[in-house]
């Protein structure tokens, strides 16, 4: 336990805050303000648990969004990059860990022959984009609404997580020359895939996406989607890439292109291959990959890409991984969590739905069923907002927006599990009696 921080103490940290950080926070989802309420600040984190600088405990189901999947403070982890921080924290030359890094995820990820490391998924999405326009010598790329994919230009529009949390549906400093080569279209709508491919297919590069939406809550590809847009961009010389920086080591070990059997011809990562630190790649085919510089034109670079600790704590959480499978267990869990809180709040007169995909999870106030954002704009916000809120105060940690997944660690059993189905019984009882 850490020394409680008074009252007074935490308004003059949020005071601090708002003075010196635009809304306090250097994410817009970690404020609070679509759900109500000021954030906390965490002090600890051990296991499935956060510790804030009140002293209040709470099961984390966000995990830092998505890294942690051996949970907080890790000896895994920690081992490895102690060892490392050792020896240095950055040389600006090459390292083996790299090379072991960047082999793990070739041997791991079924669509990835050779990949390049950077230091987040915005870079991986911003640079995989570019390769795919310089590979088929092409600018227009589809992106579907809700999907997020970073907050480089060309991507923020009608963008999920944040973007949709905020009600913001696209940013001012986006010039419209940026996104006048993105073409928008709903997620699981195919036949809206196939009559623009067929009106204009000659002019895309790429279909980008996340093969299972995490950024406007926990959206699953409807059979045979996948593989129609697989279909669709060869067809049409266009290349299918997969932003799996959230599905990626979280849906399955190689991601969401070996749970649903499609290999893309591009694949971004992020968050689980740094175990908690900054990280991100992209890769690929062989013959697209040598487009990048110095063996191609593409030109990429970045001084931090393949840092030693990142690389360090990459390696250590995926060779765990490798050795140990917990996506069983993990996926076990999280359809007792989902099933538990439908029947809660079903219970309590509240209509909801939700779905998993392996160690992520989500669960939309909404009848269901929810195939794209769309339908989980269609939610009743306002609901889970005080849903959230209740949830908060009994020591349960979910995301603070309708519009993101929800994840698990291996550390999260059967004590977390049933505190939070005690603390969701109680939260849905007061937000039907219109206590919360």
């Amino acid at each position: 336990m850490t020394e409680a921080q008074s009252p007074e103490a935490f308004a003059r940290l949020w005071s601090r805050a708002q003075a010196v950080l635009p809304g306090g926070v250097n994410s817009p989802v970690r404020s609070f303000r679509s759900v109500g309420g000021d954030p906390f600040f965490v002090a600890r984190g051990e296991g499935a648990w956060l510790e804030d600088t009140r002293g209040r405990r709470y099961v984390d189901y966000i995990m830092s969004w998505g890294p942690l999947i051996l949970g907080h403070a890790s000896e895994v982890i920690n081992e490895a990059v102690r060892a490392q921080l050792s020896r240095g924290t950055s040389y600006g030359a090459p390292t083996e860990a790299e090379v072991e890094l960047a082999e793990r995820l070739v041997r791991l990820v079924p669509g990835i022959e050779m990949v390049r490391l950077v230091n987040s998924g915005t870079e991986a999405t911003m640079s995989a984009l570019r390769v795919a326009r310089g590979y088929t010598g092409r600018n227009r790329f589809l992106k579907f609404t809700g999907c997020y994919h970073g907050h480089a230009d060309p991507f923020l529009v009608a963008a999920g997580s944040g973007v949709a949390t905020l009600g913001l549906p696209n940013s001012p400093g986006v010039p419209d020359a940026a996104v006048r080569d993105t073409a928008l279209l709903p997620f699981n709508d195919l036949d809206a895939v196939r009559d623009l491919f067929q009106r204009e297919g000659d002019q895309f590069a790429a279909i980008f996406l996340e093969p299972v939406m995490g950024n406007a809550g926990l959206i699953s590809p409807q059979p045979g989607f996948l593989e129609g847009l697989q279909e669709i961009a060869r067809d049409h010389g266009a290349l299918l890439v997969f932003d799996e920086v959230m599905t990626g080591f979280r849906v399955g070990r190689g991601g969401a292109q070996e749970r649903f059997g499609i290999v893309p011809d591009l694949t971004t990562l992020g968050k689980v291959i740094g175990g908690g630190l900054p990280v991100g790649a992209f890769g690929g085919r062989r013959d697209i990959m040598e487009q990048v510089a110095p063996v191609g034109p593409v030109y990429q670079a970045g001084t931090l890409s393949g840092n030693p600790l990142a690389t360090a704590a990459g390696n250590a959480q995926l060779a765990w991984l490798e050795a140990h499978d917990p996506y069983p267990a993990l996926e076990t869990y999280a359809r007792r969590l989902v099933d538990g809180l439908l029947g809660i709040l079903d219970g309590a007169g509240i209509p909801a739905s939700g779905g998993v995909e392996g160690s992520m999870f989500g669960v939309f106030f909404h009848p269901g069923p929810v195939h794209s954002y769309e339908d989980a704009a269609a939610a009743d916000l306002a609901r889970f907002n005080r849903f959230h809120r209740e949830m908060l105060e009994r020591g349960v940690f979910l995301a603070p927006s309708a519009f993101e997944a929800g994840f698990l660690s291996v550390r999260h059993g059967e004590e977390e599990l049933a505190h939070t189905l005690e603390a969701a019984q109680g939260a849905a009882e007061a937000v039907a009696n219109g206590e919360a």
